[in-house]
């Protein structure tokens, strides 16, 4: 059954990744304990250095599940609790409403605040924390928002989530997810590093050589390999980085988790299950959406920059996972949420 799922996924891929569009894509199909990797293009198609299952990709909103999985194990091991609300953590908030938010509202985007960093025009400036933290204080309602009472997808309240977390542990984000996820689950391929001063990744050599340059939609590169993009201008804000074959182990610890720790079992269980009912199809969970197909629920995470683009995928109740990671920006994951991730469903209930 596994060749039919393969065939599946690269019968769908190919089309999307033909030698003449830019960049290139990285794949991973997880279903029951194995996983098969599928790469197309290039990581730079200046140097045509191909893309492989080791090339380090931005990922974009896909470190959202990261955090999520940190506020999940928090409350697990009682350390923080989902209707903790933010100033316990952050007491310079003292705005009238972000004062109410809590942090499962953060987690699920449901807190109902939205910053001018979330949307055009975009900012010509970047934010440092003191001027992030009077923004939320300055937030009022748009159109009648109450903490907990909609879905409003916003980058910012994750930033402001990053703050709670590592106020909330005396600790970077980055190390708290290298000590709490990426080591337990034997990711050597991940991590979020710093920002240089030409909004570079602060990276070793031999780390930098396996990035990709990325491109615009249109085959226009933007932005040297390892660049990172933040409208926050202090630590841990810019963009995590990783590889299909990482990523394929996280992916696999979320749609099967057997070989897990049993509390980060259950964290990542957590974060997929449905806090939030936005309409009959789409539910929010705590950084994963719930997509309600006929016969199939999806559990997923797109993302994606003018330079990148990436999707987690997972169908839990068949224990299948899918990665895709492209360096071009507005690559077509819609795919596998309407139709490979369909398909290998059907196919696995009908074995």
């Amino acid at each position: 059954m596994f060749a039919e799922m393969r065939e599946i996924v690269a019968n769908e891929l190919a089309p999307t990744m033909t030698p003449d569009q830019p960049g290139g894509l990285a794949a991973a199909l997880c279903a029951g304990g194995l996983v098969e990797f599928f790469n197309y293009g290039f990581a730079d198609d200046t140097t045509r250095r191909p893309v492989t299952s080791d090339t380090l990709f931005n990922l974009g909103s896909l470190r959202k599940p990261f955090e999520a999985t940190l506020v999940a194990l928090g409350t697990l091991r009682d350390e923080l609790r989902l209707d903790d609300r933010l100033p316990k953590y952050l007491p310079e908030l003292t705005g009238d409403y972000v004062r109410r938010v809590t942090v499962g509202q953060l987690a699920t985007h449901t807190s109902g605040m939205l910053l001018p960093t979330d949307h055009p025009p975009w900012p010509n400036d970047s934010l440092t924390q003191a001027q992030f933290i009077d923004m939320f204080n300055a937030w009022k309602p748009q159109a009648g928002e109450v903490p907990g009472k909609q879905r409003v997808y916003s980058h910012a309240c994750y930033v402001l989530l990053q703050l709670v977390l590592e106020r909330c542990y005396d600790a970077p984000i980055a190390t708290l997810f290298e000590q709490r996820i990426l080591g337990p689950l034997g990711m050597n391929a991940t991590c979020v590093p710093e920002r240089g001063e030409d909004n570079r990744a602060v990276m070793d050599a031999a780390w930098m050589q396996r990035v990709v340059q990325g491109y615009s939609y249109q085959g226009v590169a933007i932005g040297p390999p390892g660049n990172q993009q933040s409208y926050f201008d202090f630590p841990g804000t810019g963009q995590m980085f990783s590889s299909a074959r990482d990523l394929a182990t996280f992916v696999s610890a979320c749609a099967d988790g057997r070989s897990v720790d049993p509390h980060l079992r259950e964290a990542l269980r957590m974060t997929q299950r449905e806090a939030f009912r936005i309409d009959d199809r789409f539910g929010e969970a705590m950084a994963w959406e719930n997509v309600h197909l006929p016969g199939v629920t999806i559990v997923d995470k797109p993302g994606g920059l003018n330079n990148a683009s990436g999707y987690l995928g997972l169908v839990p109740a068949r224990r299948i996972g899918i990665v895709l990671l492209a360096n071009r920006s507005e690559y077509p994951h819609e795919i596998v949420r309407y139709s490979i991730l369909p398909a290998l469903a059907r196919l696995v209930a009908s074995h």
